[in-house]
């Protein structure tokens, strides 16, 4: 980033900025590293929205140098981080916020997002979108999955736009309205539909035919190596593989149990 590309920036109005810092967002995680994580991405999405906001240069460094620290969260959640922090940077330039305490907001909100971002979204919505598009696609309705991405893709979408808004708009007091949502809970719920939607899928890809009480044995494997990488005594990956090996010898066990007890 060199001085003599930010008069080009500063040609933008306010609202195209923050437009353009929206689209960069997209972009946050192109420049990961190991040891800000992901702050090269984020003060490359705020450079045109601060550009806009800071007219003197001395000022506009400034606000730049405050987002090269460390800085991690969801990718979800980084157009309502960028839109909050231009909301503060307006406040910063008009003195009505102190340029100091940002670090400190900053991290606290990331992380919190962070959190909350790895709970609804990659440990709920995105398997139940994984796994819903699975199951009907081993259904035979190739269609309807499309449908599904679609609709969740235009969802996805249309949240980050509505984030980033809000941010841009109301700043930390939105903040206030994500917490209304109760997302924790909602991603609870969520998680109990894909431990239905798992089930289904067993149901299709079963080997046939098989007895009910089959499905009722993988149930009970399952609910007993979920209980043992809960408390600890079991790593994913080794519970995982143990699964699916006993998934692959079912059949062999089985068929040796009733020959060997001659039923």
């Amino acid at each position: 980033m060199h001085v003599k590309d930010l008069p080009t920036l500063q040609k933008d109005s306010k609202s195209m900025a923050f437009v353009r810092s929206f689209i960069r967002c997209y972009l946050a995680g192109a420049g990961f590293n190991t040891r800000g994580m992901q702050n090269i991405g984020l003060m490359y999405a705020m450079q045109p929205g601060l550009a806009a906001i800071h007219s003197d240069p001395k000022e506009l460094r400034a606000a730049l140098k405050r987002y090269v620290r460390h800085y991690q969260s969801h990718p979800f959640w980084t157009p309502c981080l960028v839109g909050i922090l231009l909301n503060v940077e307006q406040a910063i330039a008009t003195n009505r916020f102190p340029p100091k305490m940002l670090a400190k907001v900053k991290d606290t909100t990331a992380y919190s997002l962070s959190a909350i971002g790895d709970s609804v979204f990659a440990g709920s919505l995105l398997i139940f979108w994984a796994l819903f598009s699975i199951c009907l696609l081993l259904s035979g309705n190739p269609h309807l999955a499309f449908a599904t991405g679609l609709i969740f893709l235009t969802a996805l979408q249309a949240f980050r736009i509505y984030t980033f808004t809000c941010g841009v708009r109301q700043g930390f007091k939105f903040l206030e309205r994500l917490k209304r949502w109760d997302l924790i809970n909602w991603g609870r719920r969520v998680k109990y539909a894909n431990a239905a939607l798992l089930l289904w899928l067993w149901a299709l890809i079963w080997p046939r035919p098989y007895q009910w009480w089959e499905l009722i044995i993988g149930v009970s494997a399952l609910l007993i190596f979920g209980r043992f990488v809960r408390t600890g005594l079991l790593s994913r990956v080794l519970a995982v593989a143990v699964f699916v090996a006993l998934i692959d010898l079912f059949t062999w066990i089985n068929e040796t149990g009733w020959t060997g007890f001659g039923l």
